[in-house]
């Protein structure tokens, strides 16, 4: 039995009678045949074993196909013939963090608890995730992007639940993501399991992010392998900082230019003598003798023996004013020095974390931790293998030693060639390199861009995504970023951007988790974002200053206007996958100019080369001024055989589709767009 079949049976057998619980109606939006009521406030009361069983059974599993076995990659289990991973240029992406984006009050006791009066748990599971896959379908997602779901340590953690990026474990599930709702009838890998299934069977595909640049501060890999790690004096840490170079005044990249004046620093020198050796290497014997029934408590009797501790680690940006991230550390990819930096460097020292040592990439040593490098191109095989994910994003991946980032490419190839890779470069320049490493997409700086209408930012990147050697995801926010919806603009610009989005040529549509329905709370500072991000809400609501990354936090479902994006999306879907080998074919696309000309206006054309037809996505990125537009429409003129003086509207932000006959006296379009209105016009 498979895993998402023996979820269905678990339920069944679990079902009670009555139970208080409730769902947001955007998780309800099939005609399930269960008794539910549906409340005022936006939520349906339901018996929560009968409703996810309903969303398995009468939702899910119709889709299923006999004699494929969706336990694998959707590649493998349909047998596709192999792009290379390239099928991501196709994708349309969804952001989830499990851990929030299920997230629901469903005891309506005003907190989120790990476990409510009906002994369930209220923040996100794979189970409950589940039931918002016919939500992404109605969005068009075919890729639920995962951020890190593996065990994170809660040692030293941020805010009141962690961060998921202080990896504990590269192999084992966080188990904050298992579901009561199965007790100890499943385990936490068969409901990820489950949920994989689930989303093959829909034809949505699953990625996960991995993190091998860096572990938690109380990894279980430092039992074994102390010496993979950074250590100083437990009784000097109050003293750990970032050092900082007087004579380089700003934050900067570490380039080799600045790195003897790094090491002529008196902070640095002092930073690098508070290093230590690893208790391994310091008292052999009296590391054998040091027990823990798990890594805090092993590492607590290292530093009670040895008067040590794991290094924090930092940023690799020299000067950068951020403090010590207290819950993660760096690998030791190299046993040396790096061979670059070393002759700066004249008094005797251990092993340190430097901007450098950091950036492995630009200064390797000359030992190689190979032993390490096996273990961490081993992570991405193991989830092939045992859950049939379909593709990773490499955390930071431009900052790990070329010939390590080819030997996690290259294992997970073979075990599946139609993996696909999301680097996590935010540097548009770099889109050649990224492809020669063999990546298959990039993040991108759409998400810094696409929000920066007024500044001419938006269209800069729409007029530069064409020449990326590989395509860039198409988005304004990110989990580590400022929400569009709290930006000037607000709602309107979120459901501009997001529309345009599944029309920008050569990117990939991305919407981050909340996205749908206005979220304004960031889920982290982290990027382009501030602290006065903290007081998007209103300061009576519940996660008002809270952090989705590392706090208890619900997304806003029940917000007045949640059907909003989703209804908006319904042309909009229907027109990208109609559209879908013209829309992902460089070739066939046609920037359009308007007679006004004004950065916040922007116009793609596309041809289709078959049946002759072309399509015009026009917006209006001012969010406060309607106005009248001329859009030429000489090149698809020249390129259509048949001229046509009547189209389509498939899509209009404010009227309902209709044929179009607007034209100006040069046949080109002349129309009305609204302020962040946006118009696909077929020909």
């Amino acid at each position: 039995m498979k895993n998402l079949e023996k979820l269905l049976k678990i339920l069944k057998e679990e079902r009670k009678d009555s139970i208080n619980y409730t769902v947001p109606d955007l998780w309800f939006l099939e005609d399930y045949s269960i008794d539910h009521k549906v409340l005022p406030n936006g939520e349906v009361m339901v018996n929560p074993y009968e409703f996810y069983s309903a969303v398995i059974e009468e939702y899910v599993l119709k889709n299923k196909k006999n004699k494929v076995d969706y336990s694998k990659s959707l590649s493998s289990a349909l047998n596709l013939k192999s792009t290379n991973g390239d099928w991501i240029k196709k994708a349309t992406l969804y952001s989830s963090m499990i851990r929030t984006s299920s997230s629901w009050d469903s005891d309506r006791s005003y907190s989120l608890d790990i476990s409510n009066i009906n002994g369930l748990k209220e923040t996100g599971t794979f189970v409950k995730t589940i039931a918002l896959l016919p939500l992404l379908k109605r969005m068009g997602v075919t890729v639920l992007y995962l951020l890190p779901i593996s065990k994170y340590s809660l040692k030293d953690k941020k805010g009141e639940l962690g961060s998921p990026y202080s990896v504990e474990s590269f192999t084992r599930l966080d188990p904050m993501l298992k579901d009561p709702i199965t007790k100890d009838k499943m385990t936490v890998d068969e409901e990820f399991g489950a949920l994989v299934e689930a989303c093959h069977m829909l034809g949505i595909r699953v990625t996960i992010d991995i993190i091998p640049r860096t572990n938690s501060v109380n990894s279980e890999l430092v039992m074994e392998h102390p010496d993979w790690f950074y250590w100083i004096k437990a009784s000097e840490a109050k003293d750990y900082r970032v050092p900082f170079v007087e004579s380089i005044p700003d934050t900067t990249y570490p380039a080799p230019k600045w790195m003897k004046t790094v090491y002529e620093s008196e902070d640095v020198l002092r930073h690098i003598k508070m290093f230590e050796k690893n208790p391994k290497e310091t008292d052999p014997e009296l590391f054998k003798t040091i027990k823990g029934k798990d890594p805090i408590e092993f590492l607590d009797n290292i530093e009670k023996a040895f008067d040590l501790k794991i290094a924090p680690a930092f940023s690799d940006q020299i000067n950068d004013i951020q403090p010590p991230w207290s819950d993660v550390t760096y690998f030791r990819m190299y046993l040396d020095d790096p061979v670059d930096t070393k002759k700066y460097l004249k008094i005797k020292h251990n092993p340190y974390i430097l901007c450098d040592t950091i950036k492995s990439n630009m200064y390797p040593g000359k030992v190689k931790n190979m032993e390490l490098w096996e273990l961490l191109s081993s992570i991405i095989p193991y989830y092939i293998n045992n859950f049939g994910i379909d593709g990773a994003r490499i955390d930071m991946g431009h900052a790990l030693p070329k010939e390590l980032l080819e030997m996690i490419i290259g294992k997970a190839k073979e075990v599946d060639p139609d993996f696909t890779f999301i680097a996590e470069e935010l540097n548009m320049e770099n889109d050649k390199s990224a492809k020669e490493n063999g990546y298959n997409a990039m993040i991108g700086n759409g998400f810094w861009a696409l929000p920066r209408v007024k500044e001419g930012e938006f269209k800069k990147f729409i007029n530069h995504a064409p020449e990326l050697a590989i395509p860039a995801l198409a988005t304004s926010e990110t989990h580590d970023t400022r929400r569009t919806t709290f930006r000037e603009g607000g709602e309107k610009l979120t459901r501009m951007l997001i529309v345009t989005n599944f029309f920008i040529p050569n990117t990939i549509p991305f919407i981050n988790s909340g996205e749908e329905v206005y979220e304004r709370e960031p889920m982290n500072t982290g990027v382009d974002a501030d602290q006065s991000d903290l007081d998007a809400l209103y300061k009576d609501d519940p996660y008002y200053g809270k952090l989705a990354l590392f706090d208890k936090y619900s997304f806003h479902y029940t917000h007045p206007r949640r059907m909003e994006i989703v209804n908006h999306l319904k042309d909009v879907v229907k027109v990208r996958e109609e559209w879908l080998d013209v829309l992902t074919d460089n070739s066939l696309y046609v920037p359009l100019h308007f007679y006004e000309d004004r950065d916040t206006l922007v116009g793609l054309g596309y041809f289709n080369k078959k049946t002759h037809k072309c399509l015009v996505v026009i917006a209006n990125g001012d969010m406060y001024n309607g106005t009248y537009v001329n859009v030429s429409l000489e090149v698809l003129r020249q390129l259509s055989k048949n001229p046509s003086t009547v189209g389509r509207v498939r899509y209009a932000t404010y009227e309902m589709p209709r044929d179009f006959t607007d034209f100006n006296m040069n046949g080109d379009l002349y129309c009305y767009l609204g302020s962040g209105e946006v118009k696909i016009i077929e020909f």
